[in-house]
C-alpha cells in the first residue's frame, strides 16, 4: 500500500530548537501575566500623551482657577507623571501607598462631596470597580455622585457594549461627551501583544452628549507631533 505523502507532511513532528539556540533571546510575545489582587495596572506613558494632547484645552478649562486634577487610582503615579509635566497639579488618592507623594489612603468609594479631592478626575480605574460583571460600573457612577465636573477613563474599547447590571440606563442618563479610540494596544503588564483595544471615555459638563445612547468618537494616534495630536473624528 501506497503511504499518502499528506499524511507525512502534516503529521511531522516539528523541529525542536535547544534551549538558548536559534530564536531564544526574542521577546515571548504574548506571554500572560499574573492580574494583580487590586488590578493594579501602570499605564505606560504612551497611552497618556497622545490623551493630553487630545483633551488638554478642556481639561485646562476646567483647572484655570487652580483646580488640580484628582487621580482616583493614582499608584506609583504612572498616568499622574505625564500630566504633572503638561503642567498641571495632580492630586492622587488611593488604597495602597505604591510611592506617589501626598497619596491619600482612602478607598474612592469612601469619599464624600463634602471631602472630594476635586471635581476634575482622570484615571485607569480598577477593572473589577468599572466593568459590567463585577463592578457594574460603580466607579464612574461614585464619581458622578461626588458631583465630578470632569471624568476621563481609560477602559477597554468593548466597555460601552455590555448591556447587563443597569449598563443600558447608565449610557441612557450619562452618555459620555467623547470617546478616544485608542489606534494602539496598550501593555500593562509588561506581556507583550496585549489582545485588548483600549479607548478614553471622557464626561465633561462643557461639552454635553449628543443624547441618550450616543457620543462623539475620535481615533487616537499614538504619534504626538508639534505637542498636538493627530485625533481623528470617526
Amino acid at each position: 500500500m501506497t503511504a499518502n505523502p499528506a499524511n507525512g507532511l502534516f503529521n511531522a513532528r516539528r523541529p525542536r530548537i535547544a534551549e538558548g539556540g536559534m530564536f531564544a533571546d526574542l521577546p515571548q510575545a504574548g506571554r500572560p501575566v499574573a492580574r494583580d489582587p487590586l488590578d493594579f495596572d501602570p499605564t505606560p506613558d504612551y497611552a497618556t500623551a497622545p490623551f493630553i494632547a487630545a483633551e488638554g484645552d478642556a481639561i485646562r478649562k476646567h483647572t484655570a482657577q487652580g483646580m488640580p486634577i484628582w487621580e482616583t487610582a493614582v499608584g506609583r503615579g504612572d498616568l499622574a507623571g505625564p500630566l504633572i509635566a503638561a503642567g498641571f497639579d495632580v492630586v492622587g488618592s488611593d488604597l495602597v501607598d505604591r510611592g506617589f507623594p501626598g497619596v491619600a489612603l482612602q478607598s474612592f468609594f469612601d469619599f464624600t462631596s463634602a471631602t472630594a479631592l476635586s471635581p476634575v478626575q482622570i484615571t485607569n480605574p480598577p477593572f473589577g470597580e468599572i466593568s459590567a460583571r463585577d463592578g457594574k460600573g460603580r466607579w464612574l457612577r461614585h464619581a458622578f455622585n461626588l458631583g465630578a465636573r470632569y471624568v476621563a477613563l481609560l477602559l477597554g474599547s468593548e466597555w460601552a457594549q455590555a448591556r447587563i447590571n443597569g449598563f443600558d440606563a447608565l449610557f441612557h442618563d450619562h452618555p459620555p461627551s467623547i470617546e478616544y479610540v485608542c489606534c494602539f494596544r496598550i501593555d500593562f503588564r509588561g506581556g507583550g501583544a496585549p489582545p485588548q483595544s483600549n479607548s478614553w471615555f471622557v464626561w465633561d459638563v462643557n461639552r454635553p452628549p449628543l443624547g441618550p445612547h450616543e457620543w462623539r468618537k475620535r481615533r487616537l494616534f499614538r504619534e504626538v507631533a508639534d505637542g498636538r495630536q493627530g485625533a481623528l473624528d470617526v
